[in-house]
């Protein structure tokens, strides 16, 4: 059973026949909605999915940013931290998967790379904090962690991270896109963000069985993948 019609709920697809897990992937897309009514709405569907599925294996999409400690007290970051409660205080069995930031096809402007890439190649300004760092990962690699997760069978109930081996400073990002497209990006820099770190120990295992390499292609390779076609 999957909820949701967004990039998440769209590459869980299969899960749609599976009764055994529910896959919640609806709620805020946007990491800096500050409106009240867009969370109250996921709290609702949320607790109404609890009430209505108490036997499923209920699998919710969090954030890596609750180790930001920029982010930290956001509306966004302080909202997800409240929903694992929720589903840790009232669901039987689960799986939380705190996920980094996702590259994928998305018409949500607001994720990190496609607010980039829109900005730099129409020449729009805008501020780079250049402290910060930002995880990227692929929605395919995403997906193929997470389905390995489930799929081994869940011994007791986790809440796992689920993002890129690597950090990028954001510097990094803007000149990969720059010499991909041979352009110049128009922004300020904000002597703004610091690094964070999330642990990845649980794993590292499944990337070395699927295959998954975070290696130096990565960024540009993302880049490739979603956008340099368009």
């Amino acid at each position: 059973m999957v909820i949701g019609n967004g990039m998440v709920a769209r590459r869980f697809e299969s899960y749609k026949t599976n009764d055994q897990f529910l896959i919640f992937a609806s709620g805020v897309s946007n990491s800096k909605n500050i409106n009240p009514e867009a969370y109250a709405r996921e709290l609702l569907l949320l607790q109404t999915t609890i009430k209505q599925n108490p036997e499923k294996i209920l699998v919710y999409f969090s954030t890596c940013s609750v180790y930001d400690p920029g982010e930290e007290n956001s509306k966004y970051v302080v909202h997800k931290k409240q929903m694992e409660q929720l589903i840790q205080s009232n669901q039987r069995r689960f799986c939380i998967f705190r996920v980094s930031n996702l590259v994928g096809h998305s018409g949500n402007r607001n994720t990190i790379l496609n607010f980039y890439v829109y900005h730099i190649l129409n020449g729009i300004n805008f501020d780079l904090w250049t402290n910060a760092t930002r995880n990227l990962i692929d929605i395919d690699d995403m997906y193929q962690i997470a389905d390995d997760i489930l799929k081994k069978g869940n011994d007791g109930n986790q809440v796992i991270n689920i993002a890129n081996t690597e950090n990028y400073a954001t510097q990094e990002i803007i000149t990969a896109i720059e010499d991909l497209w041979k352009t110049k990006a128009n922004y300020i820099p904000i002597e703004k963000g610091r690094p964070f770190h999330i642990d990845v120990t649980t794993t590292r295992p499944i990337l070395k069985k699927l295959g998954i390499h975070f290696g130096k292609d990565y960024l540009t390779n993302l880049l490739r993948k979603y956008y340099y076609h368009q």
